[in-house]
């Protein structure tokens, strides 16, 4: 039997899509239909059937009662022909998990427009994709991994998947997009970019290019995509980019990813050297790309098979977003699209953006995967004291793993082997990896026991062994206090001191018209023992009017110790509050390669310069 859906852009003025799903022979007791919660890579319940607007079924012709069971199911009436259930279903979400629908393009994922027929899930899906009604909408195209069935290339018309899990796997991009083709060990590859850009397409696609088949060799090695080769878990791959002033974001998919960029961060016509923003967007691009096989195909045994209805838990995401997070940035280097240099500038930054993370020293990151579903996507002015990011930590856990079995193996084994083994083991079977797996594989692949390592990197707070193991590789990782609150990290000042010390309030704040807005107050500052609280706007210091521009080097013409009288807006409430300058925490994190530390240098060169 086929499941057939129809989905159409009625209304882009008004942002409606509709969608109908036509089951053949529905269930004699009532066809149950329901829409997902959440969507796969994004684990919060997001409740997407909040954006249906009308829903109806009918039967020959004829409506029939369609009766709601919960905040996301339906039953339609018992009957013996064919059901058609149509949606009406509001698209105004600008991200990579929901819908977006106007007059310039239209994007859907398929967990937020696809009812799925309850008992049905294993049938073949076909759905028919049609154009906007109207004259300037027949420059439309169609970008998406789904199987053409009917449908001409990059057209509207009939595309099909194998079951319910495959097509809401597969977004879909409408409009006039700018498309760029390339072969990845010989496997085509698609960009279509959505929005107004300048970019440089060759250079695009080059770099592209180098980046997939770097990727395609890590997992498959370097016969990949040969006659006779390693057989690659895709036949063609689509990259959709939006872009638009501001935004960043990711969403991977069995054979496509969904990407948010700001336009200024794809590559410019003309200039020879990119920029630190095209650095971001390919280093989004190799995160999902990576994806591809760690979390699509080798996931936990939790989403063996998702759920869609409910939370589904792990403490397994620091590997699978953490390691997918450390080789992101790695297999640029490894590509050449990245310098040494520049990479170690990368660890700096991650480093420095944990030591500033003071809820490291409260929650685990094997805790932090667990509660991604409550803490990581709904972050709110505490999280900074509260949590820590599987994604961040997570990297430098794996970091960490890596160097650990290098140098307990003298460089004859790695990470990638852990990687790999999993792959065979388990992504290419499609066995879900079990909580421990990862632990007892990593201890086989370094014939050393690793309990103690993996004791303290995920279920203690205890900081990472960092230094030493950095150390092996040639590399001293230093620390030093901030030089104002704008430094990023990653880079220091002569010798790696900082020009001068900064008195610090522990605060961290955004401009508003009144002053200066506080949006965090971090843990045991000097603002969180004067009593100041997230929210509030300090107009003025010790009676100077008080703003983004004068903040900073007003503080820094204080000595540490000594006390500022701060006024502040709590509400509609002008509070005063005193509070005793402190010296910031050394948390800049920076990287110094040792030139005369030969044995480093080569061990460093065959970490990232592996092939």
């Amino acid at each position: 039997m086929t499941i057939r859906y129809r989905i159409v852009p009625k209304n882009p003025e008004a942002h409606l899509f509709e969608v109908a799903c036509t089951v053949t022979e529905p269930d004699p007791a009532g066809q149950r239909f329901s829409l997902p919660a959440w969507i796969p890579g994004s684990y919060l319940v997001r409740d997407f059937a909040r954006h249906v607007v009308s829903i109806r079924a009918e039967s020959a012709g004829r409506e029939i009662a369609l009766e709601k069971l919960d905040k996301q199911t339906w039953r339609a009436a018992p009957c013996a022909r064919p059901v058609v259930v149509t949606a009406v279903v509001y698209a105004w979400d600008l991200s990579v998990r929901g819908a977006h629908l106007d007059a310039t393009h239209g994007f859907f994922n398929g967990t937020s427009v696809f009812l799925r027929v309850i008992g049905r899930e294993r049938e073949r899906c076909e759905v028919e994709i049609r154009r906007p009604a109207g004259a300037r909408y027949r420059g439309w195209r169609v970008a998406t991994a789904l199987s053409r069935a009917g449908a001409p290339a990059h057209g509207f018309g009939r595309y099909a998947a194998a079951d319910y899990d495959e097509l809401i796997d597969h977004p879909v991009e409408m409009g006039t997009f700018d498309l760029v083709r390339f072969a990845a060990c010989g496997i085509p590859h698609e960009v279509a970019i959505t929005g107004r850009h300048d970019t440089d397409l060759d250079r695009l696609r080059r770099d592209l290019a180098r980046l997939c088949e770097t990727q395609i060799r890590f997992w498959h090695g370097p016969r990949a995509g040969r006659p006779g080769g390693p057989k690659v878990p895709f036949d063609r791959y689509v990259f959709l980019v939006t872009a638009v002033g501001d935004g960043y974001g990711g969403l991977e998919h069995r054979a496509s990813t969904a990407l948010l960029c700001s336009r200024d961060d794809l590559p410019e016509a003309g200039v020879e050297k990119p920029g630190e923003g095209y650095r971001t967007f390919l280093g989004l691009a190799s995160h999902e790309y990576f994806h591809t096989w760690n979390v699509k195909r080798l996931k936990p045994a939790a989403f063996t098979p998702y759920d869609l209805e409910r939370e589904n838990y792990t403490t397994l995401l620091w590997a699978f977003e953490g390691i997918t997070s450390y080789y992101d940035d790695l297999l640029l280097v490894r590509s050449g699209l990245v310098s040494e240099k520049d990479y170690l500038e990368i660890l700096g930054r991650s480093v420095t953006n944990l030591l500033r993370t003071p809820g490291r020293r409260v929650q685990t990151v094997a805790e932090a995967s667990f509660d991604a579903w409550i803490k990581y996507y709904r972050q709110d002015e505490n999280a900074p004291n509260a949590q820590v990011s599987y994604y961040l930590k997570g990297s430098l856990v794996a970091l960490a793993l890596d160097l650990t079995i290098r140098a307990r193996t003298r460089g004859a084994r790695s990470l990638d082997d852990v990687m790999r083994a999993l792959w065979t083991r388990y992504g290419a079977k499609g066995i879900g990896v079990p909580e421990r797996a990862i632990e007892g594989l990593a201890e086989e692949v370094a014939s050393a026991p690793l309990r103690g390592f993996f004791d303290r990197a995920l279920r203690s707070t205890r900081e990472l062994p960092l230094a030493p193991l950095l150390a092996v590789a040639g590399l001293t990782l230093k620390a030093r206090e901030a030089e104002s609150a704008s430094d990023r990290g990653g880079k220091a000042g002569k010798n790696g001191e900082a020009r001068r010390r900064r008195a610090s309030l522990g605060l961290r704040t955004s401009a508003d018209p009144l002053g200066v807005r506080v949006t965090h107050v971090i843990a045991g500052g000097a603002g969180e023992r004067a009593g100041v609280a997230a929210g509030d706007v300090v107009v003025a210091v010790d009676g100077l009017r008080a703003s983004g521009a004068t903040l900073e080097p007003r503080l820094a013409r204080r000595r540490l110790g000594e006390r500022v009288r701060l006024h502040l807006f709590r509400r509609d409430e002008l509070h005063e509050v005193e509070a005793e300058l402190a010296a910031p925490a050394a948390d800049t994190a920076y990287l110094e390669a040792n030139g005369r530390a030969k044995a480093g240098a080569r061990f460093r060169a065959a970490w990232l310069d592996a092939k």
